[in-house]
């Protein structure tokens, strides 16, 4: 569904992407977050895509709830679980309370740097305004 896309395509680069950037960000600033939760947050982030384009359910919604389930399966117990789907809830949102959801607030920054606006063929016909933008290389 995304491979003829125009705007920013959420593939296993940018799920890839964006943990590798969460797990630097969380070394440098000492973050007390697992890796292997970091990496989960991450590569689940927008797999909720699908339900959006198919059934127009909002993706974060319906990838925390493709999240529950995927999740224990992969070893994961109930308040790791909850705090991903938590995360993914609000990936979208910068006002993400970084002191009671600190691994959505660091998601939601990942997510955000590590798109490649200042080379994407699409960055002028792109909805987003320049302040949400990612046009400089930091990670």
């Amino acid at each position: 569904m995304e491979k003829n896309r125009f705007f920013c395509c959420h593939t296993i680069e940018h799920f890839l992407d964006t943990a590798r950037i969460m797990y630097i960000i969380s070394l440098e600033e000492k973050l007390p977050l697992p890796k292997d939760i970091i990496y989960a947050a991450a590569l689940l982030h927008d797999m909720g895509r699908v339900m959006q384009y198919e059934s127009n359910i909002p993706h974060d919604r319906a990838g925390a709830d493709l999240a529950a389930a995927i999740l224990p399966e992969c070893g994961f117990d109930i308040p790791e679980t909850e705090q991903i789907q938590k995360a993914i809830l609000s990936h979208r949102t910068s006002g993400a309370d970084e002191e009671n959801n600190l691994l959505g607030s660091l998601l939601y920054r990942a997510d955000k740097l590590s798109r490649l606006c200042f080379c994407c063929r699409a960055e002028k016909e792109c909805y987003w305004d320049q302040g949400r933008k990612n046009m400089e290389i930091l990670y």
